[in-house]
This record gives structure tokens, sequence and C-alpha cells, in this order.
């Protein structure tokens, strides 16, 4: 399976998933229809589904215009965000598959950010959408710590190491440079910063990361680090510092970082 990244909007990935034997394509959190039509046409590909992550509007603006040019477009997302995705026809729920053209896939259900968040897989790739960035997670909008917690430390951090996670935005450099303000001694998330920051000044995005690199420099799987134990004591010094209580803190601190 080829994957193409489509930047949309500010700081949006649209992905483009492209079968190679039958030249059918899916397209991840389609913000925008116009992107994502450009590389259909440079592709010369075929669109037969859409895979929405979650239902908030910058990752599903572009599927009534990709519906009316595509009339037979499957489009998958959680049972739950059923009368919340637009267009949507295909409402999974545990066992389902997600497939197109010879490719079938199979997905997470991830609650935290949203209710009906979810992540696709198809092999050593996963797509995440804004639950888990590299270096960071989304906010907690209709979740709870403890339910962000469990999807990213016992659901999606239990796939591979090896497996390449593809996020819903740009947002890894700011992630990092949070990381660091909680765990300064971590040199590994010295070097993903530099690298970042190389890839940025080029023009390149920081997407794809690994479960690998997100366990060495995403303090939102690292609850057990002494350092960020320590850090979250020290503004928070009733935590009793469990990994769930140090999570939520976590959270709290970036979304005012």
């Amino acid at each position: 399976m080829e994957i193409v990244t489509i930047p949309c909007l500010q700081d949006n990935f649209a992905y483009l998933l492209i079968c190679p034997k039958t030249g059918d394509a899916a397209v991840v959190d389609p913000s925008e229809a116009d992107p994502v039509r450009k590389e259909i046409k440079r592709q010369n590909v075929k669109l037969t589904a859409i895979l929405n992550t979650h239902h908030h509007w910058d990752h599903v603006g572009g599927n009534k215009e990709l519906k009316a040019d595509c009339p037979d477009l499957k489009i998958y997302g959680h049972a739950s965000d059923r009368g919340r995705i637009p267009e949507q026809t295909e409402f999974l729920e545990d066992g389902d598959q997600v497939l197109f053209g010879e490719q079938s896939g199979s997905f997470l259900h991830n609650p935290g950010h949203t209710s009906g968040a979810i992540t696709y897989l198809f092999g050593k790739t996963a797509f995440t959408g804004d639950t888990l960035f590299a270096a960071g997670c989304g906010r907690l909008f209709e979740g709870t710590p403890e339910q962000m917690h469990d999807s990213l430390n016992n659901r999606i951090g239990k796939l591979p190491d090896r497996t390449e996670l593809y996020f819903g935005h740009e947002y890894t450099e700011n992630n990092l440079r949070f990381a660091l303000s909680v765990e300064v001694g971590n040199t590994e998330i010295n070097k993903k910063l530099a690298d970042v920051k190389v890839l940025r000044s080029s023009g390149k995005f920081s997407t794809p990361t690994t479960i690998a690199e997100e366990k060495q420099t995403n303090p939102f799987l690292r609850c057990t680090s002494a350092e960020i134990k320590a850090a979250v004591k020290s503004r928070d010094p009733d935590n009793d510092l469990t990994e769930k209580e140090v999570f939520r803190m976590l959270r709290e601190l970036k979304d005012v970082f």
C-alpha cells in the first residue's frame, strides 16, 4: 500500500492510501476536498473510501464534496459517530474490517479526544487522527483522562514497536518542547527536536512517527518516568503519582503550555 501525505487547512494532514494492484484509493480525514482531488488526479487513482478517525469538522470537512464526486464512496467511522460524520455509510463496531481495493484493515476504538475516535490499522501502519500525535496527544473534548491514558498506553501503545503512526496535525515541534519541559534530561527528546527542526526548515513533514520513538519521547506514554513524576509533583503536590494521575496532570499542563 502506498501512502501519500496531503497537507490541508493550516496544519492538518489527510492521507491518500493507494492499492497498487487495483488503483483504488482511500483517504484518511479529508478536511477539505480540493487538495484531495488534486492528489487523486496526480496519482491517477479512483477514490472508493473515506476513513474518518472522528467527527470534528477539520477531519470530515471534505466528505460531502467528495461523496458528490463519487456517489458510491464508502465512508467509514465509528458506530457511535452516527449522525456526526457527514455522509457516513459504514458504522464500525468491534471486529469489523475496513476495505478498499484489495486492502483489508482493522481499527482500534480509542475514546478520549472524542467518544468515537478510532485508529485505522493496515499491517504495520496506523492512522491515529487526533488521539496520538508525535510527542503528544489530543485534547480531551469528550473523554476522560483515564480513557485517554488507556487508549494511548493500552491500545495504541501495545502495537509493535516498528508500527508507523500517521497523525492528524503538524504539532510535533511544540509537543517536543513541552516534553522537554517535563523531562529535561531525556536526550532522545533533544535529538528528535533537532531532527524535526531540520525537516521543517526544509519544508518536509514530521509524520510518520513510530511506536518505538513515542515510547522514548512522548510524555503521555512515559507516565512512569521518575523525572516526569517529579515534574508533576512539583506542580501538583497532592498528586498520588499513579500513572493515570500523572497523565491527567500532564494533559492539564499541556493545555496551557
